[in-house]
């Protein structure tokens, strides 16, 4: 059998409250973690696309030299 203060211990409303705040509050971490990595792949994706595009209507538009030129600073 329990005695009153392990019992006590068990249905601590207290104890409850602090548990599931810090869980709740990790959940929450990484999910904006994962909100941040999705939009970061998410924005990646689309300029990837976009340069994908850009090089694809250069060669379709019969042009040869396609990539674009760096000049080096002076």
């Amino acid at each position: 059998m329990m005695t009153r203060a392990a019992d006590s211990r068990m249905t601590d409303p207290r104890n409850d409250d602090e548990e599931t705040e810090a869980n709740r509050r990790r959940a929450n971490i990484m999910l904006l973690i994962g909100a941040v990595i999705l939009i970061g792949g998410g924005i990646w994706l689309v300029n990837a696309l976009i340069d994908a595009r850009t090089a694809e209507e250069c060669l379709e538009s019969g042009r040869r030299n396609c990539n674009p030129i760096t000049v080096p600073a002076r």
